[in-house]
């Protein structure tokens, strides 16, 4: 392939700008709201406001198939691709500092990317985090006036929504995991702040102190319920957790997305109309859907689908990577890892995560929330730096219905918690 022509803004340098790393609360936050709203006035109010404020806003995805009436129908399930994108709004601008008064100021990077995919009968639902610094090839795509860039052998992830907006993401996903992503939808990061007002915040924990100077994080050991712009701090960090390294930071905004599952599906929130009318509200003013989620009575289904997906069935991970050779600062797709991955997701099996987190990691496993049921690894952890083998799942080791995941892929199911290992920076 042929490198385009065409520059999208240059990729942040080392995050001393927010990035769309804070955009993970409202994204997840809508999402969630939309996916598992189950009362009929909820559902009428998110009927009512998607058809009147999303439908203008729709993108068309190229290659979209035909769809059945009938989610159930869907063969393998279907795939939400949910992306987070950086632009600046004039009324929180203010609070970013250089990256939204610099030369990157009108500049759009895709900086948070989360392929839901939601199985067949019995449901589960796996979401796929990618690292923004994750280098691999971007198709040939067309934004929404028409302009068409050439195919890109290797560029950031990031990069993908300046080319061709939120078609260009889903197609570039789409191709390097090879499904077929049936919806999708993109945020900005302005609504963060509101969001974790609406559902009265989220309690999280602390291993051990984060003291980030490039967020202004600063935040003591134990737990914590952050709403506002302190979460938004929480879900910028990248310094402060771990190795200071994009993984850390997804492993740290993973925390966090599995307490705002618990949170969201709790009778504090689901159980509460008006936190819930509220929270949809948010969400149909600040998203842009694909056309195939414009359709209001595909949210009612998607709802019904997953509602009582178990904690167990719900698992967040990171899309295997190794350190680019080419480039210490990015990373590149752990193809044979991606295979285990993915041929366990089609086969429809409970997901069960043998990492074992180190100092490196964002997170650490709460103590008395470990799976009894996954093997730890043996020998001592794998090296970042390159490709490793794929260990076979140890089936003795785990139920009928249940593959263990190499132990180069990073997450954790809901049902197991995480704390921040944090640092000072």
């Amino acid at each position: 392939m042929s490198e385009s022509t065409r520059h999208p803004v240059a990729r942040h340098g080392q995050q001393r700008t927010p990035s769309a790393a804070s955009q993970l609360m409202k994204l997840i936050g809508i999402g969630l709201a939309v996916l598992l709203v189950s009362g009929l006035g909820v559902v009428g109010f998110v009927v009512a406001g998607w058809s009147n404020t999303v439908n203008a806003n729709a993108v068309e995805l190229e290659g979209q198939k035909d769809l059945p009436p009938d989610i159930g129908a869907y063969k393998g399930g279907f795939d939400i691709l949910l992306s987070g994108v950086d632009t600046c709004e004039a009324e929180i601008a203010h609070l970013f500092g250089d990256r939204c008064s610099g030369p990157d100021a009108n500049g759009t990077l895709n900086d948070v990317n989360l392929l839901v995919h939601v199985s067949e009968e019995p449901r589960r639902v796996t979401a796929v985090s990618f690292p923004r610094d994750l280098m691999l090839p971007i198709p040939e795509c067309t934004d929404e006036e028409g302009n068409t860039s050439g195919p890109m052998r290797k560029q950031p992830l990031n990069t993908a929504y300046g080319y061709g907006g939120l078609n260009c993401v889903t197609k570039t996903i789409s191709e390097l995991t090879g499904e077929d992503i049936e919806f999708a939808a993109s945020v900005t990061f302005g609504g963060v702040i509101q969001i974790t007002d609406a559902i009265g915040g989220v309690e999280v924990c602390l291993a051990s102190p984060i003291k980030d100077y490039h967020t202004g994080l600063d935040m003591a050991a134990g737990t914590h319920t952050i709403q506002g712009y302190q979460a938004l701090q929480f879900l910028r960090t990248r310094h402060g957790v771990g190795d200071g390294s994009d993984l850390g930071r997804i492993g740290n905004q993973q925390q966090y997305m599995t307490r705002l599952v618990r949170k969201l599906i709790s009778d504090e929130v689901l159980g509460n109309v008006p936190t819930m009318l509220k929270l949809a509200d948010t969400g149909i003013k600040n998203v842009e859907p694909s056309t195939s989620l414009a359709d209001p009575m595909k949210i009612v289904q998607i709802a019904l689908a997953v509602k009582d997906v178990p904690f167990e069935d719900i698992v967040f991970v990171q899309y295997p990577t190794y350190t680019d050779p080419d480039d210490p600062n990015k990373v590149v797709p752990d193809e044979e890892a991606a295979t285990a991955l993915w041929d366990a997701v089609k086969a429809n099996k409970q997901l069960q995560i043998t990492h074992e987190a180190t100092e490196n990691d964002g997170v650490v496993l709460e103590e008395g929330t470990a799976d009894p049921a996954v093997p730890a690894p043996d020998g001592e952890a794998p090296d970042a730096g390159a490709p490793t083998e794929t260990p076979a799942p140890d089936a003795s080791a785990t139920p009928d219905d249940a593959v263990a995941l190499p132990s180069t892929i990073r997450g954790n199911s809901a049902a197991q918690l995480t704390c921040s290992n944090g640092n000072v920076r």
